[in-house]
Formats: structure tokens, sequence, C-alpha cells
């Protein structure tokens, strides 16, 4: 039993790197897709398109929702670890009780 309480120890230390590591990246793209953005609305607005359309066509351009894909997969694998630790530390809670 012990054991298994080392073992899942080990793995929960696992998805907190991993969780570490991820929250950076997910960071990282979504600092990058939030100035990129920006920046496109900025000169769309510049070259006269109308307000109410910016959003829309800015997002939709290939090296916008490149950017929106990239960080959408982080945000994913961000959650996806965070479920991990949630998982070992609910698994260690059952096998001590």
């Amino acid at each position: 039993m012990w054991q298994e309480i080392e073992q899942a120890m080990e793995d929960l230390q696992k998805c907190l790197e991993e969780y570490k590591k991820y929250s950076n990246d997910y960071a990282k793209k979504e600092y990058l897709y939030r100035t990129a953005l920006s920046k496109r609305l900025v000169e769309l607005r510049a070259a006269g398109e109308k307000v109410t359309h910016l959003a829309d066509i800015a997002r939709g351009e290939k090296e916008i929702a490149k950017l929106r894909f990239d960080r959408d997969i982080a945000e994913g694998l961000k959650k996806s670890s965070e479920e991990g630790i949630n998982y070992y530390k609910l698994k260690i809670r059952v096998l001590e009780g």
C-alpha cells in the first residue's frame, strides 16, 4: 500500500512539473496571439475598415488563426495537466484513507 502512495506522489510531482511547463507555454502563446491580434486590429482600423467588422476580419486571417489555434492547444494541455494533478491528489487521499 505504501508503495502505491509513493508511486502516486511521484506521478503527482511529474504532473506538477508538466503543469509548470504547459503554463509557461500557454502564457507565451497567449501573449503572441493577443499582441498579433491587437496589432492587426490597429492596422485594419488605420486602413479604414469598419470597426464592427475588425475582429472578425482579423481573427479570420491565417496567421492570427494559427496563433489562436496554438494558444488553444496550449490551453488544453495546461488544463489536462491540472486534471492529472487533481487525479493524483485524490488517489493519494483515497489510498491514505
